[in-house]
């Protein structure tokens, strides 16, 4: 190692003490700033708010330029634009990471149940209410506090990792547009590790990090069988029935223990390993508790698995809808002219959506009766995404997060599906997941809030991580 570089890592760390001082030294400005950016209603979901989508962009760039960032550019797009930033370290040895989140938010108004106007932020306790707050515009913008902090209080000029960020503008409306952004400058995003901060931790006393989400796929399967509804005294028993061939579809979709019956399904898919299994059993995961949330009576699914594995690192297969023929009151005796089924088949690491499209396809045809013709449509699929426990840069994250929250940080997976398994897919980087939100947060919900001190935990966490990534992963030119 060149002496430069040796004195270049000696820099990259400072006393906790220091980092927090200076944290609350500006932690009103900060908050300040937060309120300001979270006054724009940036619903990218709503055209009326297209113009807000873009001014959110526009205050976003200005400010990740008044923290330093020497490249920020706003990036247009057919939907809502996106920024990104870049600040080189000055080792040419550090490791390049992207940081990823969006600016735009969920749709919100007052008669929906908020106790003040959502727009208007508010400070109740030790709480900031209003959209955007946890998801996700609290979460981007605690990397400003954080990368500030982490040069004020090492001495540095510039960050100790090659810092890059891209917050995009269409997360809550698909993110349709996404893929071929990343895409399109893959070779300016391209990064040794991406970090996720749209996520969130188990509970306000127990820090985790997410290690991985679920893939998905989607598709509709119609079955037609008459040209129009017809006459069940004079045709039924005597002619196929759309409706009945769709519920014989679904009840050969799982077999009696629960496991998606698709020929060739579980391919690529394995087992957790004994440490994954004691990691997981080490969160103080309540059944009862869960069930309430889910609005359940019950738990179900495939067997010689807990809930949370089933839930985290077990694909699945579920009936999002289901109909045909009369709905309406009363009876209406007929043989439907067509009858049709939602599936959604949650994915994980192993797993190739392009090899689930054509296994449901081929699957489909062998349950389809004489005299029924079909359609199935699959939407655009997302991959899944894990990265292993030892990765280095994962192990980073962790530090550093136990440093701000001065306990031992657990892992979690996460069972829904994002735009990030893209960035892995297109860049070829792991994802790692870092976020301080939690579940009483009220994501998408009316009175959406982040606790204020789990917001500079975040900060402080950041302004840890640069330089235990630039100490503990190395790439020497």
């Amino acid at each position: 190692m060149s002496a430069r570089a040796d004195k270049l890592m000696t820099m990259s760390q400072a006393p906790d003490s220091a980092v927090r001082t200076y944290i609350e030294q500006h932690r009103a400005a900060f908050l300040d700033d937060l309120a300001e950016w979270l006054r724009i209603p940036s619903v990218s979901a709503q055209p009326d708010h297209a113009a807000d989508v873009r001014r959110s962009a526009d205050w976003l760039a200005a400010k990740l330029r008044e923290t330093g960032f020497p490249t920020v550019e706003v990036w247009a797009t057919p939907g809502a634009p996106a920024v990104f930033a870049e600040w080189p370290a000055d080792d040419p040895g550090a490791p390049t990471v992207l940081v990823y989140g969006h600016h735009d938010v969920q749709p919100a108004a007052g008669e929906d149940g908020w106790d003040s106007d959502p727009f208007e932020p508010v400070v109740r306790g030790n709480r900031l209410h209003a959209r955007g707050a946890a998801d996700d515009k609290g979460q981007v913008f605690f990397h400003t506090l954080g990368v500030r902090a982490h040069l004020a209080t090492t001495g540095r000029t510039a960050p100790a990792v090659h810092l890059k960020m891209l917050v995009e503008g269409e997360e809550e409306s698909g993110s349709i547009h996404f893929r071929s952004l990343v895409e399109e400058h893959a070779d300016r995003l391209a990064a040794d590790a991406v970090i996720v901060s749209d996520t969130g931790m188990w509970a306000e006393d127990t820090p985790t990090v997410c290690t991985g989400m679920r893939g998905l796929a989607e598709c509709e399967i119609q079955f037609h069988g008459p040209d129009q509804d017809i006459h069940s005294g004079s045709f039924g028993g005597a002619v196929p029935n759309p409706a009945t061939a769709v519920a014989r579809l679904v009840a050969a979709l799982h077999d009696d223990h629960a496991r998606v019956a698709i020929p060739g399904f579980y391919e690529g898919v394995s087992d957790l390993t004994d440490r994954e299994r004691a990691l997981f059993a080490e969160l103080p995961f309540d059944e009862e508790q869960w069930l309430r949330s889910a609005k359940s009576y019950a738990t179900h699914g495939e067997a010689g698995h807990t809930t949370l594995e089933r839930v985290w690192t077990r694909p699945a297969a579920e009936v999002n809808g289901i109909g045909g023929g009369y709905q309406g009151p009363g009876s209406k005796t007929i043989v439907p002219a067509s009858a049709m089924v939602k599936l959604s088949f949650r994915l994980v690491a192993g797993q190739d959506p392009d090899h689930i499209e054509k296994i449901v396809r081929d699957w489909t045809t062998t349950h389809v009766p004489a005299g029924i013709r079909y359609e199935i449509t699959f939407a655009a699929a997302t991959r899944p995404c894990l990265t292993p426990l030892d990765h280095p840069a994962l192990q980073s994250v962790v530090r550093a997060m136990s440093r701000a929250f001065g306990k031992p940080v657990r892992y979690t997976r996460e069972g829904g599906s994002g735009p990030a398994a893209d960035l892995q897919d297109v860049l070829g980087a792991p994802v790692l997941f870092l976020g301080i939100s939690v579940p009483s947060d009220g994501w998408h919900a009316p009175n959406e809030k982040v606790e204020i001190d789990l917001l500079l935990k975040g900060v402080e966490t950041t302004a840890y991580l640069w330089g235990d990534l630039a100490e503990n992963w190395r790439h020497e030119a």
